[in-house]
């Protein structure tokens, strides 16, 4: 593998960050809104299915 001189090496950077294409304002809200939305989902899910475990084991233990 041959080396890169640092100028080259600047040159490919920039060529590569040039080709970055930034969300939009409007795309990162939506994106923010949905990630909130389904972050709140999970937690309600998780908090039921923990919730039945610990019925199921609180039932369990108190049959000994």
């Amino acid at each position: 593998m041959a080396k890169t001189s640092p100028g080259e090496f600047i040159r490919q950077v920039r060529a590569e960050a040039s080709k970055v294409v930034w969300p939009t304002r409007q795309e990162t809200v939506t994106t923010a809104i949905f990630v909130f939305i389904l972050m709140v989902i999970l937690s309600v899910f998780f908090l039921g299915i923990d919730s039945l475990f610990g019925a199921v084991v609180r039932w369990l233990l108190s049959l000994v």
